[in-house]
């Protein structure tokens, strides 16, 4: 673990990257962003990555320790070839463990746009996917791992407006209610868009939320990580929300890559030491894995005051 001051509160593992280019066990075109959640005494990684043709895939990888994995030859996910909502394929997916089930959320790019996908599975060797749960030019969406009020919440981000939205289910299939939850701030890192990274984490504040936010500069966005906590019974309701990026590029590999300057999170674990374990794709080129108290998050999103 990093462990210099002065640079970000998420500490950088020492051998980063996780997994680069070479890692893989066949020819790929990019890395790019991965969910991750515990299943059966390993690490189940869930990573996009980019064929040689330009289509994204989902893989899966596993790991005994959180830091070293394995990765399949064969797509665990891969785009539908029957319609054309997913000919530029399938990407970012996000792993909610949920009533003895685990909700895969995912991005399905096609020739009309951005839609988010829905698929869930038992054991990571077969999975079901259960169709869109979003309208067309929706960027992201994040299950939460527990109902709220009986219903299913979702985090999701429009395309057009760059903020936070939060939405409602009684079926996993019908969403409404739709609320806001987070806009992007002027003047701050995260001034022109935002979005929820990983299914959020409870604790006894309430929901922590890690979230992504970009700021345009003259030399193109620049994408880091932020930390929100959401009210335990109304997640539209914010409880506090850092005004500094607890993670933001500054390696080789988070500055320089087929995306420069990004740093963006599908996939965080808190062990049972405390410690927040972060994994983001960097530059969209390569998995990285972020280290940080949960205290030490939690500090810094208290101290930053109401300024949401």
């Amino acid at each position: 673990m990093d462990t210099r001051v002065g640079r970000d509160v998420v500490r950088r593992w020492v051998d980063n990257p996780l997994i680069a280019l070479e890692d893989l066990p066949f020819r790929s075109g990019g890395i790019w962003n991965a969910g991750i959640t515990r299943f059966d005494g390993e690490y189940v990684m869930l990573l996009t990555i980019e064929t040689l043709e330009g289509r994204y895939c989902i893989y899966q990888a596993r790991g005994r320790d959180g830091q070293h994995f394995w990765i399949d030859d064969k797509p665990f996910m891969a785009p539908n070839e029957n319609g054309p909502y997913e000919t530029l394929g399938i990407r970012d997916p996000r792993i909610t463990h949920l009533d003895e089930t685990y909700y895969i959320t995912y991005v399905a790019e096609g020739d009309h746009g951005l839609r988010l996908g829905l698929a869930r599975t038992d054991d990571f060797q077969c999975v079901d996917r259960m169709g869109f749960i979003s309208q067309v030019d929706t960027k992201n969406g994040v299950l939460l791992p527990k109902k709220i009020g009986g219903r299913y919440a979702m985090l999701t981000r429009p395309a057009e407006g760059g903020s936070i939205w939060l939405a409602y289910s009684e079926d996993l299939v019908f969403w409404g209610d739709q609320t806001v939850v987070m806009t992007p701030r002027g003047g701050h890192w995260d001034a022109d868009l935002i979005g929820a990274s990983a299914p959020p984490i409870e604790i006894d504040q309430g929901w922590l939320l890690i979230y992504y936010g970009e700021k345009r500069t003259s030399a193109g966005p620049l994408v880091r990580l932020g930390a929100a906590i959401l009210d335990a019974d109304d997640p539209a309701s914010v409880v506090a929300r850092s005004n500094i990026p607890i993670l933001a590029p500054r390696e080789r590999y988070e500055r320089m890559g087929d995306v420069p300057n990004v740093v963006f999170s599908c996939g965080v674990q808190l062990a049972d030491d405390g410690m927040v374990n972060i994994y983001y794709g960097a530059s969209d080129s390569c998995i990285a894995l972020g280290q940080a108290p949960l205290d030490e998050i939690v500090r810094v999103c208290l101290e930053s005051g109401k300024e949401f």
